[in-house]
């Protein structure tokens, strides 16, 4: 099986001015829009060649972190769940991203408690199970709210726990194939990964543990050779991306797209 990561579509969403004041754990300098731009088209792309359908968004006046479209939803082989963020800036854009989930997917849910807070960064999603990391976006009530909702879907949530420090769980993994996941050293030391083949990322180079396996290709951050060697002699196919602008405001390759093979009959 494979529909952990191979898919027919992604949901991508244009950045746009407002995203200097996008949120950030510490502030390293402003993200340089155009630069983001063009880091954004190569990403676009590099989903494209693999043979996916990807749907461009325009870009959110009112959002200045709407570029990291996963955090609004979880996109599963039998439906797709909305997210309610952790962090109040972004509420609003779960609610838009509903209808165009709804385009293609039958069957779409809500988190919707009043004290349920959960994003998708927080989520990682396996041929056996849903893994969810509580963290400063993410608590209890959101991921038993979670629970429910795919209750019927045939995964299980199994809820771990997030690093200090770091903002979401795949901050710090990522999925590279049914068995196998990329992850730090200081993640995969929690025991969460017991059961599966993980790949550390080289020293000094954590930053690149949030990847993406789409289909045949692995999609990483450019800048990080030592482990994009490790996973290159590991047998996967490498791209990589720029992301020097999305990391301003802790962003990955995950957190730009949402990657699904919708349900809609």
């Amino acid at each position: 099986m494979s529909a952990s990561y191979r898919f027919t579509h992604a949901i991508t969403r244009k950045p746009g001015v407002g995203i200097t004041a996008g949120l950030r754990a510490v502030d390293i300098g402003a993200p340089d829009l155009d630069l983001m731009l063009a880091h954004h088209a190569d990403y676009i792309a590099a989903l494209r060649s693999t043979g996916a359908e990807v749907v461009e968004l325009d870009a959110l006046a009112d959002f200045a972190d709407a570029v990291f479209v996963e955090d609004t939803a979880l996109c599963l082989p039998r439906g797709a769940v909305v997210m309610r963020p952790g962090a109040p800036s972004r509420l609003g854009e779960a609610g838009l991203m509903a209808p165009h989930l709804a385009a293609l997917y039958d069957d779409v849910r809500v988190i919707s408690g009043a004290e349920s807070y959960i994003e998708g960064g927080d989520i990682l999603t396996t041929e056996r199970e849903i893994l969810v990391g509580r963290s400063a976006r993410t608590n209890a009530a959101g991921v038993a709210e979670l629970r429910e909702r795919v209750a019927d879907w045939g995964l299980p949530v199994r809820e771990v726990f997030t690093p200090p420090g770091v903002l979401h769980f795949k901050t710090d993994c990522s999925l590279l194939d049914a068995e196998t996941v990329l992850a730090t050293q200081r993640l995969a030391a929690s025991g969460c990964f017991d059961g599966y083949r993980v790949i550390h990322t080289a020293a000094g180079e954590e930053a690149c543990a949030n990847a993406i396996r789409f289909n045949d290709l692995v999609i990483m951050p450019d800048g990080f050779p030592k482990t994009r060697d490790i996973l290159v002699a590991a047998g996967f196919a490498v791209r990589v991306v720029g992301n020097s602008e999305c990391a301003k405001l802790d962003g990955g390759m995950s957190c730009l797209s949402l990657r699904f093979t919708p349900s809609l009959t």
